[in-house]
């Protein structure tokens, strides 16, 4: 298997986004680091949000214009959709879909609505991936301090005015991207890559794994803010150690007993066999019942993203990790 391409500022040509007006659709933390930016290289950008959104005001005061979804769709030839992933299919239909040509170009941020069928956009409608890899927060500011975040940029479909590709790798490069790199990739696979990371790692696994390793010591009777700082606190300084140097360089910073403890420990509760449910994730997510199982949430108010919510304000752990930050983060 060959590495993916990897473009920078020398492979992208801003004109091609200076040339064209673009709208943001959305202005949540993404959608407003995205407007920033791209008004900062100098490209001439329009808000788009509906009726009522508490984000008008917000936009109004960064300087920006705002108009409805419907007139941005009318009016520009780039439409950036950065609104929640599962309402994407719903403004598609209703204030997208009546309205765009063939010529036009949709960017989405993620590609869950793309791979799974909420938004088919009709033949010459470019759709195109530019996925940052980080919040809207860091990529305003790694952006203002002239750095950039990397990125993920895919091409589904092309459009029949530019090349689809070149409108992604200007739109990377407008948000600062291609200072530190964009990753050519597909829709398919930035999704299933995403939502499986998040899933078995980043926000499914880790909160079980903290929640079972705090309450492991304090019902054997450790104090809770011990056992907090060493199971949950911490966890930052191995994560930023990872994130700077990768796995082995982390070991080189670690103590000799964390590194024996964890080459002792680590595959007796992280088993081989976790890579048999974790596959069991990953069908879900492939054959699309992850979407539809979440999609059905969405339709019904989450109730399970509000019950899991409240269970956690619940938790002992996060109690006490309350308690603490107050120390940490005076």
């Amino acid at each position: 298997m060959g590495d993916l391409p990897i473009y920078t500022d020398q492979d992208g040509n801003l004109e091609t986004l200076l040339s064209q007006k673009v709208a943001i659709l959305g202005y949540g933390a993404h959608g407003r680091a995205h407007a920033l930016n791209l008004r900062d290289s100098g490209v001439a950008v329009q808000i788009g949000l509906y009726d009522g959104s508490p984000s008008i005001a917000i936009a109004k005061k960064d300087g920006f214009e705002v108009y409805t979804l419907k007139k941005c769709v009318q009016e520009c030839a780039i439409l950036a959709l950065l609104l929640p992933d599962e309402i994407h299919g719903d403004i598609y239909k209703q204030e997208i879909a009546p309205h765009i040509k063939p010529g036009q170009t949709l960017i989405f941020a993620h590609g869950f609505s793309v791979c799974f069928g909420q938004v088919a956009a009709p033949e010459g409608v470019g759709l195109v991936l530019v996925s940052p890899k980080g919040t809207g927060y860091a990529l305003r500011e790694n952006y203002k301090e002239g750095r950039g975040v990397f990125a993920l940029m895919g091409v589904q479909q092309d459009n029949t005015a530019h090349n689809a590709k070149d409108i992604a790798l200007s739109y990377a490069c407008a948000l600062g991207c291609g200072r530190a790199g964009i990753l050519e990739t597909t829709f398919k696979d930035e999704t299933h890559c995403d939502l499986f990371g998040e899933q078995v790692v980043l926000c499914g696994g880790v909160e079980h794994l903290l929640l079972n390793a705090f309450n492991t010591l304090v019902e054997a009777g450790y104090p809770k803010e011990v056992a907090y700082f060493e199971c949950v606190q911490e966890l930052k300084v191995i994560a930023d150690l990872i994130y700077a140097k990768g796995l082995v360089r982390m070991q080189e910073h670690i103590s000799n007993t964390a590194e024996y403890g964890g080459l002792e420990s680590g595959g007796k509760v992280i088993e081989p066999t976790i890579k048999e449910r974790m596959q069991k994730v990953l069908d879900k997510i492939q054959d699309g019942s992850f979407a539809k199982s979440f999609l059905e949430e969405k339709e019904q108010g989450y109730p399970k993203i509000h019950s899991n919510r409240k269970a956690l304000k619940s938790e002992l752990l996060e109690q006490t990790g309350a308690h603490l930050r107050q120390y940490l983060f005076k």
